[in-house]
């Protein structure tokens, strides 16, 4: 028989087992412990060492056979052949993989800034540490809105209770306790004095003892299938359909091409290592690169803006968000909410009422929200003699908690919640002198109505109610039914003054093609006047009850004016975001509380703050440092000029690829040669790759980003049909000319395809990357730099001492005139072309960008500038 499973044991053996007291390990044991366990990160995956995903890399199909054929023109004497090739095929791999490892190194230290905390006792002193430096033999401390950060032992536990639905699959939360089992459990599932990494507490606090950490946890057994990939955004999709279709077309070509020559009688094994380099000359190899590049480029300038990107991906759908729901709190408010009133049912102020509502919120065990804060901030009351004895948790349901407290054997239910609520569950009312009175309809009335006219003031209310309790035995049970038959006590007031850059903030989004929509559990009349005192319009409200009554399909009917959702359930929230995405809306949705970690993984994008409960940042995809609607704004600009960036390099690959494989095929119709030699094709495609690494941080046109920015493969492909062909069109007047004007031989004419072929490519960039004329739109000096400097070397290789390397040889003077006639033709019908097409498939160019949706007097968006990468730059801000 094995071990007994560490929660049948004792505590007292644990702590012996382990080597460790209640106070915790000290810093050198445990870092003797990390060398030994290794970071605590089950659910994280595994990176293969470098070497090994470096050599991965030369395990596509098409290279290693491209790297056999070549291996046989060295056994059949053309060994220099053979060098080249496998060196130009090293060294776009290698240039692949060091820019991916780059950028992933630079995203993987962006995430460290947002990586969750553990509160661990160390030297006798609580600390806060990154939970992958936890070890077994830590002390934790838990408390409401965490996630578990390790497999452990309940030391202490106060009305705790866990979601377990990782693990277990039960939605219900479970109550855990620190005694030591009468009977052993047999599963992890059945122990309820044990906490398990990925678990979430609920409600209450607890100290854990930590008992196993990485792949040893209950989570770690099961990351294979927790740590696999997410399912792919449209962006990623589109980008990988795509990949396919060029690949598939490229593959039809080049067997199309060896047929060719076949038929045409080339060598055999001179036409097969042209075929291959064609294919992987032409497939778009470089894609995933560029992609990842890109995006992480992005995801540093997003960190510059105070914007953490957890999944790269994200960023597409951040850059495509054309509705954004969000809390109140701490977004159109200051978030800094004090107690400014306490009054009785009459509205006089209320000592009593400050008492009970500091009771409750002082023994309440849950997360406590900033109204608990607020209260206990106030003033600091004696409670001492009084003693806890029992406790209904909030729930977003019931929206209220309610407490059990004794003092001089009276026993006190106090409960405080939402008014509304509290009201209806009340039959009596406390008068001056503390007595209870009947609560008349007309009372009820009066107190509503105060209620009311606290909130058309912008003032936040909760109510307080108390309920004498008389049980037997020793009376520590409190349920949910015992709330009813309240006597209702009076208001807590809370004021939170309006954030000054809210306004400002929500014009900017509502210029830049992004609704508002305010989820709130807080009434309409609070937040109401809060959008008043912000100048923003209101343009329709639906409060929860409301919402509750309507149909899904009058909900999506409704959806377009309704912009304030007030006391709205986490369900109601989902329900919303459901109905957006039924409407095709990209939402995002900004959160930061326990109950909004349903929301966030139901939105397109997930956005939550570093100051967020553990479940909610664990949940979202994007982290703002700063919980500010200016930040999430210049985060969703910045996302779209990370997609456009991508996009540029896609629209130039497919409509270059396109144009070459035509190319390649028409040639080998009536040349008695193979076009070009393999050596040639691979270091076009090297050179054209290296001259599109500048991409990532080019600048993009303001208009570009002006609106929400989709994916648009259908944009794209008829892009790459209509622009490779002129490409083609190009390459076939340069063999005419070659053949029939300058007699060129076999060398002649691939040096001089090769030069023409590469240089429109590589100039084909600045027309490329811009609706706009292209001396209208500035591009970043790395994309000019890298384009020039190897159109540069493109011109100057035939003439180099290396020239026999690559099969080329001198060109004469006069073909160097027909070039700059072919190119300046070239880029003039592309330009012309371009402009057509952008008008047929986009109709004009937005020249601002202004939505009256949501907010007055938005401010229209200069589409004359340009988007550059200096930091500085407030860029697509229409207040610049």
């Amino acid at each position: 028989m094995g071990e007994a499973p560490f929660w049948n044991k004792s505590s007292a053996q644990l702590l012996s087992d382990l080597e460790t007291t209640r106070d915790g390990l000290a810093s050198l044991e445990a870092q003797r412990r990390l060398l030994r366990y290794g970071p605590n990160d089950a659910a994280a995956p595994k990176p293969s060492p470098a070497l090994v995903r470096l050599l991965g890399r030369f395990a596509n199909p098409l290279v290693l056979i491209l790297l056999f054929a070549s291996a046989l023109s060295a056994v059949t004497g053309d060994i220099p052949s053979f060098v080249i090739i496998v060196t130009i095929v090293a060294l776009s791999v290698t240039m692949d993989f060091v820019q991916e490892m780059r950028a992933q190194n630079a995203v993987d230290a962006l995430r460290q800034q947002v990586a969750l905390r553990a509160r661990t006792l160390r030297d006798r002193e609580e600390t806060e540490l990154p939970v992958e430096r936890l070890v077994p033999g830590d002390i934790v401390r838990l408390r409401a809105g965490d996630l578990v950060p390790a497999d452990g032992r309940l030391l202490e536990t106060r009305y705790l209770f866990v979601n377990e639905a990782l693990l277990t699959g039960e939605p219900f939360p479970v109550e855990k306790n620190a005694a030591d089992v009468r009977k052993p459990a047999a599963t992890a599932g059945e122990a309820a004095n044990a906490a398990f990494a990925g678990t979430s507490v609920i409600t209450g606090s607890a100290t854990l003892l930590v008992c196993a950490t990485g792949r040893a946890t209950a989570l770690g057994e099961l990351a294979g299938a927790l740590a696999a990939k997410p399912p792919p955004t449209a962006f990623e999709t589109g980008v990988l359909q795509f990949g396919g279709l060029l690949l598939r077309i490229t593959l039809l070509l080049v067997l199309f091409v060896l047929t060719e020559g076949i038929v045409s009688h080339w060598p055999w094994l001179e036409s097969l290592t042209f075929a291959l380099a064609l294919a992987v000359g032409l497939t778009p190899e470089l894609l995933p690169m560029i992609l990842t590049v890109t995006l992480a480029r992005g995801a540093v300038r997003l960190a510059r803006k105070r914007v953490i990107v957890k999944r790269l991906s994200a960023i597409h759908n951040l850059g495509a968000i054309d509705v954004l729901c969000t809390d109140k709190t701490g977004t159109l408010t200051e978030a800094r909410i004090r107690l400014v009133r306490h009054l009785d049912s009459t509205g006089e102020s209320s000592e009593r009422v400050l008492t009970l509502a500091y009771l409750n919120s002082y023994f309440e065990s849950g997360y406590k929200s900033p109204l608990d804060d607020a209260i206990l901030q106030h003033r600091q009351l004696d409670v001492g003699s009084w003693r806890k004895l029992g406790e209904v948790p909030f729930d977003f349901e019931r929206r209220r908690v309610s407490v059990l407290v004794e003092r001089d054997h009276e026993r006190l239910l106090v409960a405080k919640g939402a008014p509304e609520d509290i009201l209806r569950l009340s039959t009596t009312f406390e008068t001056a002198d503390g007595k209870p009175q009947p609560l008349t309809d007309e009372r009820r009335a009066e107190i509503y109505a105060r209620f009311e006219r606290l909130g058309a003031e912008g003032f936040q209310t909760l109510a307080v109610a108390t309920r004498p309790i008389t049980s037997s035995g020793d009376g520590t049970g409190v349920e949910a039914e015992d709330e009813p038959e309240l006597t209702f006590a009076g208001f807590a007031v809370f004021l939170d003054p309006p954030k000054a850059s809210a306004a400002d903030a929500i014009r900017a989004l509502d210029a830049s093609g992004v609704t508002v929509k305010i989820l709130t559990g807080d009434n309409e009349r609070v937040t109401r006047r809060l959008c008043d005192d912000l100048g923003i319009q209101t343009s329709g409200i639906v409060t929860g009850d409301r919402l509750a009554a309507m149909s899904d399909e009058a909900l999506l009917g409704a959806l377009p004016r309704l912009n304030l959702f007030c006391r709205v359930t986490p369900q109601q929230k989902l329900r919303v975001l459901a109905a957006l995405r039924r409407a095709g809306q990209i939402a995002g949705f900004l959160g930061d509380g326990i109950n909004d970690a349903s929301a966030l993984h139901a939105a397109d994008v997930g956005i939550s703050v570093d100051s967020a409960a553990d479940v909610a940042k664990a949940a979202a995809e994007i982290v703002l440092l700063d919980r500010d609607l200016t930040v999430l704004h210049d985060g969703i600009i910045e996302g779209r000029r990370t997609v456009v960036n991508v996009d540029k390099y896609i629209l130039m690959a497919s409509s270059a690829n396109f144009g070459n494989i035509i190319s390649t095929a028409l040639a080998g119709l009536f040349l008695p040669f193979v076009p070009m030699l393999p050596i040639q094709v691979l270091l076009t495609n090297l050179l054209y790759d290296i001259a599109q690494t500048g991409l990532p941080f080019d600048n993009v046109d303001r208009e570009a980003i002006a609106r929400p920015v989709h994916w648009n493969i259908k944009l794209i492909e008829r892009f790459m049909l209509v622009m490779g062909p002129i490409s083609t069109l190009f390459d076939l007047i340069t063999f005419a000319v070659l053949i029939f004007v300058f007699r060129a031989g076999m060398v002649e004419f691939r040096t001089g395809w090769f030069v023409e072929s590469l240089v429109t490519q590589l100039l084909m960039i600045f027309a490329v990357r811009t609706r706009r004329h292209p001396f209208a739109s500035r591009p970043h000096p790395s994309v000019t730099t890298l384009a020039l400097g190897i159109t540069t070397v493109t011109i100057v290789l035939p003439f180099s001492p290396v020239n026999h390397w690559f099969g080329f040889t001198p060109t004469s003077a006069l073909y160097f005139g027909f070039l700059l006639f072919a190119v300046a033709g070239f880029l003039i019908v592309i330009e012309l072309v371009k402009r057509q097409f952008y008008a047929r498939m986009l109709g004009p160019a937005p020249a601002a960008a202004a939505s009256p949706q949501f907010g007055r007097g938005a401010q229209r968006v200069d589409a004359s500038a340009e988007v550059h990468d200096e930091p500085a730059a407030r860029q697509a801000d229409p207040r610049a």
